[in-house]
């Protein structure tokens, strides 16, 4: 059976089942060049259908994610989605019009789906699906906290355990409580969609002038440059709370909005942002620790846009009574296409081979393909003997090297595949990075890439391969703070990939001549992409950022070119 899955969404993508297997998974911002894009996602159906070797006509079903009011009128007006869109990355004047847009969003989200609006949806995705030549296939349609918490149990610790989905809202929904035993997914609890963390956090990223949907990590990371405040100090923390296992907001909708912006009026923007992180941290926890009460499980596997903020996650951890917390590594809407199919999987009774152990899942680009790419712009290039020695060679020298390797990642982070990569102990480098390449914040932080073998030594509380996606925050351990000055925060966290020392490719032999070089496997790997764009998908991609950026040398394939 092939099932393909669909989001037309923020951050909307696709992904292919085959008899249970996945062997594709992409999200369109990386074909149109649009980050986060909201388009229906044409060219990544295009792509999963190219990458599994099949056409239209082989797709036996198409599963699709929410039916919600206000999804189904953006799939009957396209335009609005593309108005908000555009407003909510800044790419309108400010004025009337952006305000009116996003009260207009404000208003209509929250309501869940009714028969009508479902109906109208199935009709709106019927039509796009007929452009990609899909025309006869059967349509099925399922809740958005549903397809979180598939993915969630996808990558679990436990054969058995408590599911938690929480996000800024879908299908009328901001999170819920699901328990997984004898392989059936039964909800426990569900918060309104009037009652969202996901929405708080989006309106204290607004107001600290950030693009909500995009920017919320930059209010984590800003929440470290102030001194602490006590909870018994924080006007935000009695703005929501976790009752009987619901989160419960005191002010909602536009009120939620004026509130927060008489408490921003008031403070230091870090100051705002600590305030808020802290609400965070404190609900997520709390949340945890009803799942595992609620549901008689100790491991807790966690979905949905709020699960990116990784001190949350962190802090369900270390909560009393969580054994174990797994987070999808997809975890935002860009993940929902996977969670539609592996539904739609369950429902016809398929078996499902899910490994989410690598997640190279997209295009890979054959020698031929890279080599015109660097020709076409005059780029002279040498083979060396071998690609992860010269890299390491560079690196040790304290260079930036971009890295394009085998299928591009799944998901938003890089994991070694298309990465930008330096040394993890030169804060210094750090911040060239931020400065000349990514043109970010200077004080968002950068991960590691860290071989199995050495986590141990290097984290204070390393749980084993449970988030090897940099999907977790762990303390650095004092002692090895020096080798990892350039990707430990300010308070002594980081967000590691951890690559099994017995994995295959490029990126493995690297991290072990960089162990060979420097003491420890490990680098410094952020996202191949100049900020503000997504990941770069192709090698044109590539050789387009290496131009425009200050790095110092590109290594695509096995060919090398060095500035």
């Amino acid at each position: 059976m092939n099932i393909l899955g669909i989001w037309d969404g923020h951050d909307a993508g696709a992904v292919l089942l085959v008899d249970g297997r996945l062997v594709a998974a992409v999200n369109e911002e990386r074909f149109t060049r649009r980050k986060l894009e909201v388009r229906f996602p044409h060219a990544s159906i295009d792509a999963c259908l190219a990458l599994a070797g099949i056409d239209a006509r082989s797709v036996d079903v198409v599963a699709v994610s929410t039916s919600d009011i206000a999804k189904t009128l953006t799939r009957v007006f396209p335009s609005a989605k593309e108005r908000y869109y555009r407003v909510r990355r800044r790419k309108v004047d400010a004025g009337l019009s952006a305000v009116l847009t996003r009260r207009l969003k404000q208003r209509l989200t929250p309501f869940g789906p009714m028969r009508l609006s479902t109906s109208i949806s199935r009709r709106a995705i019927a039509s796009e699906l007929r452009r990609t030549g899909i025309s006869t296939t059967r349509l099925e349609i399922f809740d958005h906290h549903e397809c979180h918490a598939w993915c969630a149990v996808s990558v679990a610790a436990a054969p058995s355990c408590a599911v938690l989905t929480i996000d800024g809202l879908g299908d009328g929904l901001s999170a819920t409580t699901s328990v997984y035993r004898n392989d059936r997914l039964t909800r426990l609890t569900a918060s309104s969609a009037a009652h969202s963390l996901g929405v708080f956090f989006e309106h204290v990223t607004m107001l600290l002038n950030m693009r909500e949907l995009e920017d919320e990590g930059k209010v984590m990371a800003l929440a470290d440059y102030t001194a602490p405040v006590a909870d018994a100090d924080n006007p935000l923390l009695g703005v929501l709370a976790v009752e009987d296992g619901r989160i419960r907001a005191v002010s909602t909708g536009p009120a939620l909005e004026r509130r927060l912006r008489r408490v921003h009026w008031r403070c230091a923007n870090e100051q705002f942002a600590h305030m808020a992180q802290r609400v965070v941290e404190v609900v997520c926890a709390d949340l945890a620790r009803d799942a595992v009460q609620r549901s008689g499980e100790s491991s807790l596997a966690v979905a949905g846009g709020v699960a990116s903020n990784i001190k949350a996650t962190r802090a369900m951890r270390l909560t009393a009574g969580v054994s174990a917390v797994s987070v999808f590594p997809h975890m935002g809407d860009g993940g929902l296409a996977l969670g539609a199919a592996i539904a739609c999987a369950r429902a016809h009774g398929e078996a499902l081979s899910i490994d989410l152990s690598h997640l190279d899942l997209g295009p890979e680009y054959s020698p031929h393909q890279i080599e015109s790419a660097l020709s076409s712009h005059g780029l002279s290039f040498t083979r060396p003997a071998c690609i992860e020695s010269a890299v390491a060679d560079l690196l040790a020298r304290d260079a930036i090297a971009l890295w394009f390797q085998g299928r591009m990642e799944y998901g938003p982070r890089a994991l070694g595949h298309r990465s930008v990569l330096a040394r993890p102990d030169r804060p210094l480098l750090r911040d060239r990075l931020n400065r000349v390449l990514k043109r970010r914040a200077w004080y968002q932080p950068f991960c590691p890439s860290v071989l199995e073998s050495e986590a141990p030594r290097l984290f204070d509380d390393w749980d084993a391969l449970t988030n090897p996606h940099m999907t977790m925050a762990y303390m650095v351990r004092e002692h090895s703070r020096d080798v990892m000055s350039g990707v430990v925060g300010l308070d002594g966290s980081c967000r590691p990939q951890i690559v099994p020392d017995g994995a295959s490719g490029p990126f493995v032999r690297l991290l072990q001549q960089m162990r060979v070089r420097m003491g420890v496997g490990a680098v410094l790997n952020t996202s191949f992409n100049i900020h503000g764009e997504p990941l770069v998908c192709t090698p044109e991609d590539a050789v387009d950022v290496y131009l425009r950026s200050g790095a110092d040398a590109i290594a695509l394939g096995s060919c090398l070119v060095v500035r």
